[in-house]
């Protein structure tokens, strides 16, 4: 009888645990995104207009600086990798967790991000236009602890500007 008494508080103590860690989710860990997108500048007019096109396969170098601060203490990061734009000429970086950091609710970060063109694989498009994106938007979201840093668009341009397709736009 004494075994089985020890075996139901055994029983209901694994019970209130387990009910303990599903009422209490863990810390939401804030996740960072870097986005951009790489275009063919086709009329070489320094905008994205009709005649362009999104590039693929552009490698861009992304470098970030992260600085969160608190009464308590500062948090640092610093991130610089190459990326491949996919076939929609978007780029991304997912920026790894630290601890102390939390860009949507948590300490009062300063960034700094800014991607700069390294190569292009297209022989039809590949004299650069815009070089290197330092603007950029900040979008946060609550819900799925997320906080995207979309970059101004870069560009590359051919080497000879078709006069037939561009004659509506200025040099």
């Amino acid at each position: 009888m004494d075994t089985i008494i020890r075996l139901l508080l055994l029983l209901a103590s694994s019970f209130m645990h387990l009910f303990s860690a599903i009422a209490q989710p863990p810390n939401p860990i804030s996740r960072i995104t870097v986005v951009g997108v790489v275009f063919c500048d086709s009329c070489s007019s320094n905008t994205f207009s009709r005649h362009s096109y999104f590039l693929p396969g552009v490698e861009v170098n992304i470098e970030c600086k992260f600085k969160a601060q608190s009464p308590k203490t500062t948090e640092q990061m610093s991130v610089s990798v190459n990326r491949t734009t996919d076939k929609y000429g978007v780029y991304k970086l997912e920026i790894p967790h630290v601890d102390g950091v939390d860009c949507v609710e948590g300490l009062a970060i300063e960034s700094l991000c800014q991607a700069s063109l390294v190569g292009s694989k297209s022989k039809a498009c590949d004299v650069p236009g815009l070089k290197t994106s330092t603007n950029q938007i900040t979008v946060k979201s609550k819900q799925d602890n997320l906080c995207i840093y979309s970059l101004n668009a870069l560009s590359y341009r051919p080497s000879k500007r078709n006069a037939t397709l561009c004659r509506n736009h200025k040099q």
